[in-house]
């Protein structure tokens, strides 16, 4: 797919994706939305639907049998799945950010392997980096691997708890960071595929959460997962650069993520307010009402062209990148957080009620702020590249 990223405009292409994206998920991703949250259920038909359109990884380049597209193009597929269903969202935005250290670091062997079997629909992908002791300061982990030289040729030794693991159990592939130097913090942290299947790997209970309850989120088990050496992703002790570029990239999908659902939410609360009558007129009448609105619409799409804009970086590998990922999932999530709630609040009683999807977005939206880095984090990383003066001169 084209690389241009028009500031304004979206071509031609990406408009067409945002079209099909968005017929697949009104036939068949919105309509299980209430009842995947309801039963914490995983959106079953939302994976299906995706996998059987291509949506489910579309990162993945052609070359590995991929859809090829381009950052944009995923960002715009996140962000409608999200608008209709946040926890069927994490699909292509966690198979990216999973698979995303093979397509940087890894080996041609292993890109052909793991991204073959990714795009296939042969199972998702999960990262693995937080730990129970170890979530902002991921380089405070202490899962390790171990190398073995065995008579059946070189092998790592996995052992630790990987937390916070979205759709852990669910996919049959991980990218796990693991310690093989303790003298070197972040240079003695290298990246590994795991599978499912490896002896060892287990996974704790589903945890009870806020939000995203399609999503399953659960503790990673490795108990001594004996791996070929070859599993490692790019070279022995680069496994933290690989996981803070994968990150860089990765943050834009959740920002894409927080749009979705903002907009999904406002288009809800606008629909909501031109129908409700009190007084003898609608709602959206009052000024109060309109001056709500206004906000929540300008403040969406100033939201995703920032996004745009990140992912068009994103494309381009270019030098701010690391500014424009931050800013983007920063901002973006914060909209998200803003936008729901005050689609709650258009609603009034109604919005605070399972029966109107307004509230399960608000419930959504919190978690854009925390996980990827919380933005807190994000607002540390972009002071420090402005302080570096790394920032696009637009």
């Amino acid at each position: 797919m084209s690389s241009e990223f028009p500031l304004f405009a979206l071509s031609e292409e990406h408009q067409a994706i945002r079209e099909a994206v968005r017929a697949v998920c009104d036939a068949k991703v919105a309509p299980f939305a209430a009842d995947v949250d309801e039963h914490a259920r995983y959106p079953d038909e939302a994976a299906a639907a995706l996998l059987a359109a291509d949506f489910h990884a579309p990162h993945v380049p052609e070359e590995y049998g991929g859809a090829g597209a381009d950052a944009l193009a995923t960002v715009i597929v996140i962000e409608e799945v999200a608008r209709a269903c946040a926890s069927s969202s994490l699909i292509p935005a966690v198979n990216k950010l999973g698979s995303l250290p093979v397509q940087i670091s890894g080996s041609e062997e292993l890109k052909k392997r793991y991204l073959g079997k990714l795009a296939a629909g042969e199972g998702g992908f999960s990262y693995c980096l937080s730990e129970p002791d170890a979530g902002s300061d991921a380089v405070g982990m202490k899962a390790r691997a171990v190398l073995d030289r065995g008579s059946d040729g070189d092998h790592y030794v996995l052992n630790g708890v990987k937390r916070w693991i979205t759709n852990a159990g669910v996919s049959e592939y991980y990218t796990v960071m693991a310690v093989t130097d303790p003298e070197k913090r972040g240079r003695g942290i290298s990246a590994f595929v795991v599978e499912k299947s490896d002896p060892g790997v287990s996974f704790g209970a589903p945890e009870k959460k806020l939000g995203i309850k399609g999503s399953p989120t659960r503790e990673v088990y490795l108990d001594n997962v004996r791996i070929p050496a070859d599993r490692m992703i790019g070279a022995e002790g680069t496994g933290f650069e690989t996981a803070m570029k994968t990150l860089d990239h990765t943050r834009v999908t959740i920002a894409a993520q927080a749009v979705g659902i903002a907009q999904g939410a406002l288009d809800y609360a606008l629909g909501y307010a031109q129908e409700r009558k009190q007084f003898g007129k609608s709602i959206s009448d009052f000024q109060g009402m309109q001056f709500l609105l206004a906000d929540m619409g300008m403040k969406v799409e100033a939201a995703r062209q920032l996004t745009y804009a990140a992912a068009g970086k994103s494309e381009r590998g270019d030098a701010d990148l690391t500014f424009f990922g931050a800013a983007a999932k920063c901002f973006a999530s914060d909209v998200a957080m803003e936008v729901t709630t005050n689609a709650v609040q258009v609603l009034g009683g109604y919005g605070y009620t399972r029966d109107y999807p307004v509230e399960r977005m608000m419930r959504d939206a919190k978690i854009t702020q925390i996980y990827e880095g919380t933005n807190q984090v994000q607002r540390i990383v972009m002071a420090r590249q402005l302080l570096a003066g790394v920032q696009s001169q637009l």
